[in-house]
C-alpha cells in the first residue's frame, strides 16, 4: 500500500542563499536524528554547468522500541531473523543536480537499510518561484511502504507517514531558522 507525503513550501529568500543553506542544513543541533552527512562524490558537468552530489547520511534509528520489540518477535516467528531493526542508525542517500543557470535543483533519496522490508524514496526540487523571482519554492515528495511484516506493515507505514511530515516541517523549520541567521530578515513580497 504504502503513503505518500506532499510539501510545498516558498521561502522568501533567493535561490543561491536557500540552496547554499540546504546544502549545510545537516548535522544541526535542533535536529538530532541526523548524525553526519558526507559527500561521497561531486562532479560538474562542463558543458551544462549542472553540479551533480551524492552524498550519504546517517540518522538515528527512530522505530520506537515498543514498535521493534514488536516486530523483533514477529521476525522471530517468520523468518528466524532477530537483529533487523535493533541497528542504532540508519542510511540515506541523496543525489543532487544543482542547476545554477537555470536556478533549481532537483534531488532524489532513499533509505539503504532495511530495503528488503521497506522502501522509503523522496523527490524534491528547489526553484525560482513563479511569484516572485527573488523567492525559492520547494517541492517535495516522499513515499514509504513496508513489506514483509504482515499486519504491522500497515501500522508501520502510519509511523513513517507521521515521521516523515514531522521531519519535512522540523526541516523547513530549520531552513528558515538558518536563511535568517545568514541572510536576515526574509525578503518583501
Amino acid at each position: 500500500m504504502g503513503v505518500t507525503v506532499d510539501v510545498h513550501q516558498v521561502y522568501k529568500y533567493p535561490f543561491e542563499q536557500v540552496v547554499a543553506s540546504f546544502l549545510r542544513k545537516y548535522p544541526n543541533p535542533m535536529d538530532k536524528n541526523v548524525i553526519s552527512v558526507k559527500i561521497v562524490e561531486e562532479k560538474i558537468d562542463e558543458s551544462t554547468g549542472i553540479i551533480y552530489r551524492k552524498r550519504i547520511a546517517i540518522c538515528q534509528n527512530v522505530i520506537p522500541e515498543i514498535l521493534r520489540k514488536s516486530l523483533s518477535t514477529l521476525v522471530i516467528l517468520c523468518w528466524k531473523k532477530v537483529s533487523i531493526l535493533k541497528v542504532p542508525s540508519i542510511q540515506l542517500e541523496e543525489e543532487s543536480w544543482l542547476n545554477p543557470q537555470g536556478r533549481n535543483m532537483a534531488i532524489r533519496s532513499h533509505c539503504l537499510t532495511w530495503t528488503q522490508y521497506a522502501s522509503m524514496k523522496e523527490e524534491s526540487v528547489f526553484r525560482e518561484s513563479v511569484e516572485n523571482p527573488n523567492w525559492t519554492e520547494f517541492i517535495q515528495r516522499g513515499r514509504i511502504s513496508i513489506t514483509g511484516a504482515g499486519f504491522l506493515n500497515c501500522i508501520l507505514e502510519t509511523f513513517a507517514g507521521t515521521f516523515l511530515r514531522q521531519g519535512a516541517q522540523k526541516g523547513i523549520r530549520i531552513m528558515e531558522m538558518l536563511l535568517k541567521e545568514q541572510c536576515g530578515a526574509p525578503l518583501a513580497e
